[in-house]
């Protein structure tokens, strides 16, 4: 089984949040409990479907993700955006994500004019 973290969006703004590893909930994906197998899974979906409940996030549900050496990253790339934010150009990524995984951040910026810079 693929490992898995619960996401959604905290009611109060909307942005996007993880189940951290201490129960509350955290922005940052590096900071989410990852399940390794079904029954902690379905673990992780009872508690964020708790606090959908106590309306503390909007809309839970599992994604899958790889853990290496303590980098979580998601899977799909409908996640990565989620996770660390636009593809546009990695300056309108969010600040507290490391360059290496800034969405856009591998392809070369190139100006209108063809000038790449």
């Amino acid at each position: 089984m693929m490992q898995q973290v619960v996401t959604g969006n905290r009611l109060a703004d909307g942005v996007v949040i993880y189940l951290g590893q201490d129960g509350g909930w955290t922005s940052k994906i590096d900071a989410a409990r990852v399940a390794a197998d079904a029954d902690e899974a379905k673990l992780l979906e009872d508690i964020a479907k708790a606090a959908e409940k106590a309306r503390m996030v909007v809309g839970p549900y599992l994604i899958e993700v790889t853990d290496t050496a303590g980098a979580v990253t998601p899977v799909r790339y409908r996640e990565r955006l989620r996770a660390y934010g636009p593809s546009v150009h990695p300056e309108f990524g969010r600040a507290d994500v490391p360059d290496h995984l800034r969405m856009g951040s591998e392809a070369e910026f190139v100006h209108l004019n063809g000038v790449a810079g």
